[in-house]
């Protein structure tokens, strides 16, 4: 885990790329549920969060998707994507691309910078 409020936590997914996971700590399904404070606590951390990925990692794109087919809980996907991941321009969930290239400043302290401006 990155962070924790009241309102939700943000864990690190294992991944060649910088990803992040958003969950509310409510057990709902549909973001449609989700409180005002709620949805704008989801949405100023997926601000902050893509700022900072772009900033810190140079991306060249960050992904932002909510799904919640296998895990029927509100949560959103923040993934740094660049060319030269395995996957782009596919999404991470499809199909590998080519090795991947990359060679990325240390996740360890972008999660630290990360949970400093939440």
């Amino acid at each position: 885990m990155i962070y924790e409020n009241a309102l939700i936590t943000l864990e690190a997914e294992p991944s060649e790329i910088p990803w992040v996971k958003v969950f509310t700590k409510r057990k709902i399904k549909e973001f449609s549920e989700c409180t005002a404070d709620e949805k704008t606590e989801i949405f100023r951390i997926l601000d902050i969060t893509e700022k900072l990925m772009l900033s810190y990692f140079n991306a060249d794109k960050v992904n932002i998707a909510s799904f919640g087919n296998l895990l029927p809980q509100v949560h959103w996907h923040i993934m740094a994507r660049f060319e030269t991941d395995s996957h782009f321009p596919e999404p991470m969930w499809g199909k590998k691309q080519r090795q991947s290239q990359l060679d990325l400043p240390s996740f360890t302290a972008f999660f630290t910078q990360l949970k400093a401006k939440l």
